[in-house]
């Protein structure tokens, strides 16, 4: 399992628990896990998703070719205002789309977090015809007044 945007850790400390001993979890954050996380099946890296380095980081850490769930709860740094944060929202986005066929095996899973807008409508459009299903759902804990979503695909197609 790799979780794409892993700080502060909440999300490594449950994967870790749902693959078990026998699982390995592998996280990316451009901020730090601190202080880090004690769990023997959790690798935590710090760096920006976006950076080829970075990824063969993650593909080492996971031990395998490929992931059988994506995680992604990451967000980009708003600025308030609108235009420059749409643009850093695509970009992370566009940073995890790229990613998926990377990382993720066949059959595999993918939660994303989505904010409103028509870039995120965008990348989502793409990935859902990756999947043999996708919907978007929106976790009763989320803060009231939140554009968060999370589309949770199942069924990992490939690439094409």
């Amino acid at each position: 399992m790799v979780d794409l945007g892993c700080w502060p850790g909440g999300w490594l400390q449950v994967a870790a628990g749902l693959v078990g001993p026998g699982g390995r979890v592998v996280g990316v954050d451009l901020a730090a896990i601190d202080p880090p996380l004690e769990l023997a099946n959790v690798v935590a890296i710090h760096g920006d998703l976006s950076d080829p380095g970075v990824l063969a980081a993650v593909r080492e850490a996971l031990g395998a070719e490929h992931a059988d769930v994506l995680l992604s709860d990451a967000a980009p740094k708003l600025t308030g205002v609108r235009d420059t944060d749409r643009a850093r929202e695509e970009a992370l986005l566009e940073s995890i789309e790229a990613l998926v066929p990377a990382l993720l095996g066949p059959g595999g899973s993918l939660v994303l977090k989505l904010l409103e807008g028509p870039e995120a409508q965008q990348i989502e459009k793409r990935i859902r015809t990756r999947f043999e299903s996708a919907k978007r759902t929106r976790p009763e804990a989320s803060r009231k007044g939140t554009s968060e979503q999370y589309l949770v695909a199942k069924g990992y197609r490939g690439a094409g």
